[in-house]
């Protein structure tokens, strides 16, 4: 066996030791299922074997889980239901046959147990967990448009009832030892692995039966099971009710809900099939396809390395941070977090260190949450070192600026930040919308200036658009790339441009919701439009919290740079205009499209004096549309100038920097969801109905189907990949 490395002790105690070679992580891969097989039948037939020790060979993890990469080489292949239920099936009949086997196994967990790794562990008999902070366990499938589809929502639903399973697996969480151990998925901690394997060797040494509760007769389902169960109506109609409403876009949770409640009414066997039944119409559909690819596109970008050169990407041990706003000091708590000196740098000694409180607040958050120790916020906060004196930038490597989005108070910083840097290090701005190119007009190494535009709160915020100037040079980029990665951000090159891309199709979302009100449309139609297609903020809505007085700064900008009449938001500026004229700018007002008080929020009751409503209004679906088609197109036009260089990158852009729903796996394979004709034939109709923005440009349909090619050409070379 080349995944299991088995040995037997002489009081009959077999260990199994997982390590699958070739990939950093252990996972479920069809020779690891064939040695378990075989693993089974040889305790099984062997009377020596009193038990059964399984755990991980790896110091990366006791099981990742699946083998993503095998899952989209599948789906990409035209895995259809039928297919997808048998491959389900086949790999739990195999954990099936750990549990019935007669011999009590232990899970002995010595790291990571996630999906796959988790289900393999619920099929052993008693599971021993090593209590470690960086350790964590759950059933995160549905994150991929999944379901746990060898055993995970029979076993769970089983072992700690219904109510208590439900939350896990809708939600995907992942669990502390702590945690854990306290739900009741572990029944053992220990403190190192020496203890792990000895806890878990004194219990089989106990004699313990080789049998799971729920094959026992008369087992019952802790709180009970089906229609009569006392948590059946919030367990599963006022939860379906919930999830149709929040989340009909991802059929997933819903496919969770119906395994449950089937699988949990029938014999093991039989709920196993009906769970098996459910994963297959998932791992068939397009929205699980769209969500695992963007998984291991996120994964590759983080892993990204752009020095093929041969340069040695820049090590920053000191960073410096001009500006203490909220993304001068966001930046600056997630640097000094990953382990980098941060100088920050204000104008105003008391604004910097309001900056380094800040972090000290989210740090004692971490504390109270039991993320962190005291002495390790301690450790990060004390990192920041707050200063009105450009002189304490002296020695830093690389300088991020992020400081008032205008071009002349942006330029009167360089001269302090080129003073303080270290010979070799590089100067970033954290612009999100002017050119790099012209920022860096008259700085004396233009090709070391970059720009690194992260999103607010950039605490939480994954995306970091790494802006190439026309001068910029491969180092450059690698070394902000190499950054980007240490702060653990998901970084996409993205070329200058007006807006680069995030800001351009951002604007493109909002504008089209304003052009909609302007004709006459439902603003709450519009809202609850986008909120159906799966947008985390609806576009009225979330302009009000960028502000409507910034979007009129931005397009006076636009005027004065001369740019072409796209890139001058003609169909939203009158919308733009005449909020700014009564002074409505946003949350910051205190109103905008809507009205905020203590109690909450509603829209502006004076948006139907202001823009008319029409008398025939559009079908929801149109104005979803509408709203979706105008990102994917416009991504679409950046493929093809150049502006990104693939669907990767726009699909990342959009979906972690502004909120394109996750189940199209982003604006460019949204294109390839619906279909590229589709997709054309209702620009076609939406440009005859709102205007030439719609327009399907030929050059821009054209790149799609070249980029939609090259990814179907490049899937072999990627397989095998890890994750």
């Amino acid at each position: 066996m080349t995944t299991i490395h088995t040995s037997l002790d002489e009081a009959g105690i077999a260990l199994w030791q997982v390590d699958v070679p070739g990939h950093a992580f252990n996972v479920l891969t069809p020779e690891f299922f064939e040695d378990l097989d075989r693993a089974i039948d040889d305790v099984a037939a062997n009377p020596a074997v009193r038990g059964v020790i399984l755990t991980s060979g790896k110091a990366s993890g006791f099981m990742a889980g699946a083998d993503v990469e095998q899952i989209l080489d599948m789906q990409a292949g035209g895995l259809t239901p039928a297919q997808g239920a048998a491959w389900a099936i086949a790999n739990g009949s195999v954990l099936r046959k750990l549990e019935t086997c007669g011999k009590p196994v232990v899970a002995a967990i010595n790291g990571l147990a996630l999906g796959g790794g988790l289900e393999l562990a619920l099929a052993c008999h008693r599971r021993v967990l090593l209590a470690r902070a960086d350790i964590a366990i759950g059933l995160p499938e549905v994150t991929l448009g999944l379901l746990p589809g060898a055993g995970g929502t029979q076993r769970l639903a089983r072992m700690l009832g219904i109510e208590k399973a439900l939350p896990l697996l809708l939600e995907g969480r992942r669990l502390d030892p702590a945690k854990a151990h306290a739900t009741g998925i572990v029944e053992d901690l220990e403190d190192s692995e020496e203890a792990l394997l000895a806890r878990a060797r004194e219990w089989l040494l106990a004699g313990p039966a080789g049998v799971q509760p729920w094959d026992v007769k008369g087992y019952q389902i802790p709180g009970g099971a089906g229609p009569l169960a006392p948590h059946a109506a919030r367990s599963f109609q006022a939860r379906a009710s919930q999830l149709r409403a929040r989340q009909g876009r991802y059929p997933a949770p819903i496919a969770i809900l119906s395994a449950v409640y089937e699988g949990t009414q029938v014999a093991m066997d039989v709920g196993l099939k009906i769970e098996a039944k459910y994963f297959g119409t998932l791992i068939g559909g397009k929205v699980s396809g769209n969500l695992v690819r963007a998984f291991l596109r996120q994964n590759r970008a983080r892993k990204r390395d752009l020095a093929a050169s041969g340069h040695e990407p820049l090590e920053v041990g000191r960073l410096g941070v001009i500006g203490a706003g909220m993304m001068g000091a966001g930046i600056a708590n997630v640097a000094a977090g990953a382990g980098i000196d941060v100088v920050l740098l204000d104008t105003s000694a008391e604004a910097a260190q309001r900056a380094q409180d800040h972090a000290a607040r989210l740090r004692a958050k971490e504390v109270e949450r039991g993320q962190r120790s005291e002495e390790s916020a301690r450790e990060i906060v004390a990192r920041i070192r707050p200063t009105a004196d450009p002189a304490g930038l002296s020695g830093t490597d690389l300088i991020i600026e992020a400081v008032f989005e205008d071009r002349d108070i942006k330029g009167a910083v360089y001269k302090d930040a080129l003073a303080g840097l270290a010979p070799g290090g590089v100067l970033a701005s954290n612009t999100s919308t002017l050119s790099i190119g012209s920022l860096a007009q008259g700085l004396p190494d233009p090709y070391r200036f970059i720009g690194m535009h992260f999103f607010s709160p950039v605490e939480r915020m994954p995306l970091v658009e790494i802006i190439a100037g026309p001068e910029t040079s491969p180092a450059t980029m690698a070394d902000a790339f190499a950054l980007a990665g240490r702060l653990r951000k998901t970084p996409i090159l993205v070329h200058d441009s007006p807006g680069f891309y995030t800001s351009r199709v951002f604007c493109t979302y909002i504008d089209e919701a304003m052009a909609m009100l302007r004709e006459g449309v439902s603003p709450a139609l519009i809202e609850n439009a986008a909120r159906e297609a799966g947008f985390p903020a609806p576009p009225l809505a979330v302009t009000d919290e960028v502000s409507l007085d910034l979007q009129k700064r931005v397009i006076e900008q636009a005027q004065r740079d001369g740019l072409d009449a796209r890139f001058l938001r003609a169909h939203a500026e009158p919308v733009v205009e005449a909020m700014n004229a009564r002074g409505r700018l946003g949350r910051k007002t205190g109103g905008g499209f809507y009205t905020f008080t203590d109690e909450g929020k509603h829209l502006w009751e004076g948006l139907a004096d202001l823009f008319p409503l029409a008398e025939s209004q559009p079908a929801a679906d149109d104005v979803a549309k509408r709203l979706l088609y105008i990102q994917a197109l416009e991504s679409a036009r950046c493929l093809a100038e150049g502006v990104i260089d693939d669907e990767a990158s726009a699909d990342l852009g959009s979906v972690l920097g502004i909120g394109f729903p996750a189940w199209t796996g982003g604006a460019l394979s949204l294109i390839s969801t619906v279909g590229v004709d589709a997709f054309v034939a209702d620009c076609t109709r939406f440009a005859d109905r709102a205007g030439p923005r719609f327009h399907p440009d030929p050059a821009a349909i054209e790149a799609v189907r070249t980029e939609a090619e090259r990814v179907r050409q490049v899937r072999p070379v990627l397989a095998g990949e890890d994750a």
